[in-house]
């Protein structure tokens, strides 16, 4: 017996990776996509199918080397953003409102995160002095399918690559 959450509801299934056929397997996840389009245009029922990246890897690509000049413009950018959204919440619900209130606010912001740019690089100077973006990536990606579906689904991608319209399956009603 599992214990009940605080509100009544049951805990969430932990996630599982999908079970089915494979309808097919590509080099890049926009390939992948465009498949489910395709099916998704042939008015295919695509939900339940999953596209599932397989071989993953972690790549860090480097973008330069981290001075106080990057790490105060970079701190002053994310705090102008911070700044700009809370004036602009103070210039809607203002009496009077004054749109030098969210300029203001941007300014106040970016000094701030300017700030706190430039000490968070110096406490960390000596452990990163490079910059870089962060990606997950996939080596191949499937596309997993029901298996009552997968025979309807590889006739409906034939017909739209070859122009027609997908043959109807055999449950749905006769619209003649």
């Amino acid at each position: 017996m599992s214990n009940p959450s605080l509100f009544g509801r049951r805990a969430a299934a932990p996630p599982t990776v999908p079970q089915g056929d494979v309808l097919g397997e590509y080099a890049t996840y926009p390939e992948a996509q465009k498949i489910v389009d395709r099916l998704a245009k042939a008015d295919f029922a695509i939900t339940g199918m999953a596209i599932v990246g397989s071989d993953l890897k972690t790549v860090e690509r480097i973008t330069g080397r981290m001075t106080y000049g990057r790490a105060a413009l970079a701190g002053a950018a994310s705090g102008s953003w911070v700044g700009l959204f809370f004036g602009l919440v103070l210039f809607l619900f203002s009496p009077a409102p004054d749109f030098s209130l969210v300029l203001a606010a941007a300014l106040i912001g970016a000094g701030f995160g300017m700030m706190l740019g430039i000490v968070s690089y110096a406490v960390n100077r000596r452990r990163r002095d490079f910059s870089s973006t962060h990606q997950v990536l996939a080596g191949s990606y499937q596309i997993i399918i029901d298996p009552s579906q997968t025979a309807r689904a590889r006739m409906a991608l034939a017909a739209a690559s070859a122009g027609a319209e997908p043959p109807a399956a055999a449950d749905e009603p006769d619209q003649t």
